[in-house]
C-alpha cells in the first residue's frame, strides 16, 4: 500500500508539473499595466475556468490527498525497529581504589 501511494504521488506530481508549464501565464499582456488598452483584464476576472484549470485543481487534489496519507502512514508507530527493545547493560564494576601513595 505505502509503495503504490508513492508511486501515485510522484506520478501526480509530475502531472503536475507538466500541467501547470503547459499553462498560459496571466502576465502574458504585462503591457495593459503601461497603458497600452484593456488593463481590466490584467486584474479583472478572466471568465469560466478552463479545461486545463480543472485538470490543474483536480491533480492538486490529489497530491494533497496522497501527501496526507503518506505522512499519516509514516508517521503511525511500527513494530519494526533497528533498535532492541531492551539494552543489556553489563553489570558495573566497582571502581578500584588507587593504593596511597606514602605507603
Amino acid at each position: 500500500m505505502y509503495t503504490f501511494l508513492i508511486i501515485v504521488h510522484v506520478v501526480v506530481s509530475v502531472a503536475m508539473i507538466a500541467i501547470v508549464l503547459l499553462q498560459a501565464g496571466k502576465g502574458a499582456s504585462i503591457g495593459a499595466s503601461f497603458g497600452a488598452g484593456a488593463s481590466g483584464a490584467q486584474f479583472g476576472p478572466t471568465g469560466p475556468a478552463g479545461i486545463m484549470g480543472r485538470v490543474t485543481a483536480v491533480t492538486a487534489a490529489i497530491f494533497m490527498l496522497t501527501s496526507l496519507t503518506l505522512a499519516v502512514i509514516s508517521g503511525s508507530p511500527s513494530n519494526d525497529s533497528i533498535m532492541p527493545a531492551t539494552m543489556d547493560v553489563p553489570a558495573s564494576q566497582p571502581a578500584s581504589q588507587p593504593a596511597p601513595a606514602g605507603k
